[in-house]
């Protein structure tokens, strides 16, 4: 159960990780998410993984820890949170930008037939 468990974050961690790196805003939410995910299974697996584990020490020979739980069910609710928060800041980038790219520096091409705004000034030599 342990090979398994370490096998499913290690992927989860992976993919997130890889689609962290991509380009585009929406690989990079899901990334987060999946990193997340894997993060909280590595928290949940610190309270040692069994089942049918009393999480009162005293009442049996083996117990869990209860402490872990309370982290994850915490970490899942700011992590929901937070990927509200990311989704809704990446729609507003996307609005203002035009471009739904990472880094934000990719240049638009204008048309040619733009003329600037800007007039040039005539200098006083004062």
């Amino acid at each position: 159960m342990e090979l398994a468990f370490a096998l499913i974050i290690g992927s989860l961690t992976f993919s997130g990780v890889y689609l962290v790196l991509r380009a585009r805003t929406f690989p990079v939410v899901v990334g987060l998410t999946l990193l997340s995910y894997g993060v909280n299974l590595f928290l949940f697996s610190t309270g040692r993984l069994m089942t049918g584990g009393q999480p009162i020490i005293g009442s049996t020979d083996t117990y869990s820890d209860p402490l872990p739980q309370a982290l994850v069910l915490t970490a899942i609710v700011i992590g929901f949170a937070m990927t509200a928060f990311v989704v809704v800041l990446s729609l507003r980038s996307r609005a203002d930008t035009g471009d739904d790219h990472v880094d934000g520096n990719i240049p638009r091409e204008e048309p040619k037939d733009h003329q600037s705004i800007e007039q040039p000034r005539e200098e006083t030599g004062q």
